[in-house]
């Protein structure tokens, strides 16, 4: 998914009976891939607030009625130093890279994509998708792994029923619940909790991770503290338990987490580097491939190539008239 805005909004914080510490994230309205593409919901990043863990940008939409709004029509778009995660509620996305990976996106099955040193891939919501409703995440890679070679993971987490909530652990581990899929980074936990309505269930993690709790639909309530919907909340390290308890109405989250990177990262556009001559010379590189698939004369493709016939790439926005500066 292509990251075309970069102004955030403030965090707002918890009032003083709930969790010590929470910080409650308000979402802002962003349109996707044009002026006339669907709009997302992004919580991450916020200017007092960059990282939860390694993740670093979380943009949530739907539920999209497709055939009003067109759905997603993201067209292929760069990538370096990080790696995206999609997850569905409804609806399919077909994704293809310039690493050779093609899939479907699907409810209940988490599509990974390694970036590394650099990829560029395209996301079209599939013509039988009549309501699109789901999640893009992004995480920074550390710096030992952020100039490897690309590659792309697919799984399907099975549920764990605890206490009236049922968990899907589709990145890292939680409630006895492992995935396979490899990150490449330091510890990180991504899943998809559902909660009948009354339900109360309090689950272990890891105290070294700090942790985000974005909701998606129904009445929560995080160790004492109401939660908003769409909000995104972060819980800092040190904890050892979430308590998570659901009012009157159903409750649909998710959960992410993670070991505080420990690095400051530039994220500009679809970009993650160190500097701003880093992120300078990936656009440059970007416009100089795209111009040569024009017919121009144009660098070697640091961002692979794709088949004839796809929709044409997506430019890099103008630098902004000032250095970038390094955050986490």
């Amino acid at each position: 998914m292509s990251n075309l805005e970069q102004d955030p909004d403030l965090v707002h914080c918890s009032d003083g009976g709930g969790t010590p510490g929470l910080e409650l994230l308000a979402p802002r309205d962003v349109p996707l891939g044009g002026p006339r593409a669907m709009t997302v919901r992004r919580t991450l990043p916020q200017k007092q607030r960059s990282l939860i863990g390694a993740w670093c940008f979380v943009d949530h939409y739907g539920p999209d009625h497709v055939a009003g709004s067109g759905g997603m029509r993201v067209p292929r778009h760069p990538h370096t130093g990080l790696a995206t995660v999609s997850w569905l509620f409804s609806g399919e996305i077909d994704h293809r890279d310039s690493a050779g990976f093609a899939a479907v996106v699907r409810p209940g099955e988490v599509n990974l994509m390694v970036a590394g040193r650099g990829i560029s891939h395209q996301e079209f919501s599939t013509p039988g998708t009549e309501v699109l409703h789901g999640a893009q995440l992004w995480y920074a890679l550390p710096d030992s792994t952020r100039h490897m070679a690309p590659t792309f993971s697919h799984h399907v987490p099975d549920p764990v029923v605890v206490d009236g909530a049922e968990i899907r652990v589709f990145i890292g581990s939680l409630a006895g619940a492992t995935s396979p899929v490899p990150t490449h980074t330091p510890p990180l936990l991504g899943a998809e909790i559902t909660l009948s309505p009354g339900a109360r269930v309090e689950l272990a993690v890891d105290p070294g991770n700090e942790h985000g709790v974005l909701l998606d639909s129904g009445d929560l309530r995080l160790g004492g503290t109401q939660v908003p919907r769409d909000h995104l909340a972060h819980v800092p390290t040190g904890r050892t338990q979430l308590v998570l308890e659901a009012g009157r109405e159903p409750v649909r989250l998710l959960l992410l987490g993670g070991r505080p990177l420990g690095e400051q990262i530039v994220m500009w556009w679809n970009f993650v580097g160190r500097d701003h001559d880093e992120i300078a010379a990936h656009r440059a590189a970007w416009q100089a491939e795209i111009g040569a698939e024009a017919g121009e004369r144009g660098a070697p493709p640091r961002f692979g190539t794709f088949p004839d016939g796809m929709p044409a790439p997506l430019p890099a926005p103008d630098l902004p008239g000032v250095r970038l500066r390094p955050r986490g």
